[in-house]
C-alpha cells in the first residue's frame, strides 16, 4: 500500500514546491506522513461540501489547489466555516495537501495546459525559474496570425465549457503574443507589457487593471477564476495515478463555480 509520503513525493515531482510563490502555503497542511494513502481526491477549493464528499468517498488525501488553512490559525472549532471543514476532514482521517502556485508554474501545470488549449506556439515562461528554466511564472506564446482576440476568447470559453468571458480592448485585432496567468493575473501587468505580450489570458482582473491594460495597448481575456483553473484538477488526478502504483485518484464531482452566469431576462 502506498503511504502519504509516497504520494507527496509524487506531488513534489509533478509540481516542485520550489516553484511556489514566497507568500504561498504549499505542501502538507494536515496529516501524518506515515499513514497509508490509497485514495486521493483533487479539488480547486476545499469547501464544506467538498470535505463532506471526501469523507463519504473515504479519501485518504485531498489535494486542494487553494490552500486551507492558508494562514496560521489560533483555533479550529465549528464556529467558523473553515473550522467546520477542517474538523470534518480530521474526524474522517483525511489529509490535506496544496500545490497551488507550484502547480500553476510547473512544466505541464495549469498555465502550460491553457497554452495547449489555445494552440499557442513557442511557449515559454514569462518569468523563468532560475533553477528550472522551462518552468516558472506564467506562460507566453504566439497565437496564429489569423486569430483575433475575440476568436481566442471564444476558443477558450468553448474549451473550458463555460458560457463566455470578459474581454477588454479591441476584440477584432490579432491576438498576437499571448501571456497566460491563471487565476488572478492582473498583478503581472507590468511584466506582461515588458515581455512584449499583446493579449493577457487570465481568470479575473480588477476594473482599473483592465482600464490600465487597454491604455497600455494590451487586450485582456478573463474567463473567470474558477474556470481558468478547475479544469486542471482532473489532469492532476490522472498524473498522480500514473506516478503511484496502487493509487486511486479522482477530481471532486460536487465542486461548482461559486459565481454563476445569469442570462438577462427578455
Amino acid at each position: 500500500m502506498p503511504t502519504l509520503n509516497d504520494v507527496t513525493a509524487a506531488l513534489r515531482k509533478i509540481a516542485p514546491l520550489e516553484l511556489a510563490a514566497s507568500w504561498d502555503a504549499v505542501g502538507l497542511l494536515v496529516g501524518s506522513r506515515r499513514s497509508g494513502c490509497q485514495r486521493v481526491m483533487t479539488c480547486l477549493t476545499l469547501t464544506a461540501e467538498v470535505a463532506d464528499e471526501a469523507a463519504r468517498q473515504q479519501a485518504d488525501l485531498v489535494v486542494t489547489h487553494h490552500p486551507l488553512p492558508f494562514r496560521p490559525v489560533a483555533r479550529i472549532t465549528d464556529d467558523t466555516p473553515y473550522g467546520r471543514t477542517l474538523l470534518t476532514l480530521l474526524s474522517a482521517g483525511v489529509a490535506v495537501w496544496s500545490s497551488h502556485t507550484a502547480w500553476d508554474s510547473a512544466v505541464g501545470g495549469i498555465n502550460d495546459q491553457l497554452a495547449t488549449l489555445l494552440g499557442l506556439g513557442n511557449v515559454r515562461p514569462i518569468q523563468p525559474h532560475p533553477d528550472m528554466p522551462t518552468a516558472g511564472t506564467g506562460r507566453m506564446g504566439a497565437a496564429s496570425e489569423a486569430v483575433s482576440v475575440g476568436q481566442l476568447a471564444s476558443r477558450l470559453a468553448a474549451a473550458l465549457r463555460c458560457p463566455g468571458s470578459h474581454v477588454a480592448g479591441d476584440a477584432s485585432r490579432p491576438a498576437g503574443t499571448v501571456g497566460i496567468v491563471c487565476g488572478s493575473g492582473g498583478e503581472m501587468l507590468g511584466e506582461l507589457i515588458a515581455a512584449g505580450c499583446d493579449t493577457l489570458v487570465t481568470g479575473e482582473v480588477r476594473l482599473h487593471t483592465a482600464a490600465e491594460a487597454i491604455a497600455s495597448g494590451l487586450a485582456v481575456i478573463a474567463v473567470g477564476h474558477h474556470a481558468s483553473e478547475h479544469f486542471s484538477m482532473a489532469a492532476l488526478a490522472r498524473r498522480l495515478e500514473a506516478e503511484v502504483a496502487g493509487l486511486a485518484s479522482w477530481a471532486s464531482r460536487c465542486e461548482r463555480d461559486p459565481l454563476a452566469w445569469m442570462p438577462a431576462e427578455a
